[in-house]
């Protein structure tokens, strides 16, 4: 197949795994915006929304490890949707240095409007590829990241 892009029009730095990587992330952002325009969102934002919902009163940095984001990033990004009140921030009990979050009413109304959006900009986004070749391409997006996590300015705990 590379050998077949070879020869058309991709140059041989079009063909790394990096650049294609990145342009691919790009056309996954791009469709993301298209298909949750209305509701002014990033996927970053959705992901830690969608983290919270599934496990309330995480700590921000647990909730950081679960999207693979740095702790300047997860407190930022909390922070704004802290104020958009679509999460709730507590100090810890025994750690009051900790924040638990939560999700608000708000924020779970916004999820369910979400749901379907993202899952249409996700299938969009492998839509080039035969079904048995999405779950084969899933998989091994999974191992790569897997395997290159330590690298990473965040962890990112996959299960």
């Amino acid at each position: 197949m590379i050998n077949d892009l070879q020869t058309s029009h991709a140059t041989e730095q079009d063909l790394q795994p990096g650049f294609l990587i990145r342009r691919l992330h790009q056309i996954h952002l791009a469709l993301f915006a298209e298909e949750c325009a209305a509701f002014n969102i990033t996927p970053v934002q959705y992901n830690i929304l969608a983290v919270v919902a599934r496990q309330p009163g995480l700590d921000q940095s647990h909730i950081g490890e679960e999207v693979g984001v740095d702790r300047a990033t997860i407190a930022n990004v909390v922070a704004r949707l802290e104020a958009a009140k679509l999460l709730k921030r507590n100090v810890g009990r025994t750690d009051r240095r900790q924040k638990l979050l939560s999700i608000t009413a708000r924020g779970r109304a916004l999820l369910s409007k979400l749901d379907e959006p993202v899952t249409h900009a996700h299938e969009r986004t492998v839509a080039g590829l035969a079904p048995k070749q999405r779950d084969q391409f899933i998989r091994l997006l999974a191992d790569l990241v897997d395997a290159g996590n330590d690298f990473g300015r965040a962890k990112l705990r996959l299960k």
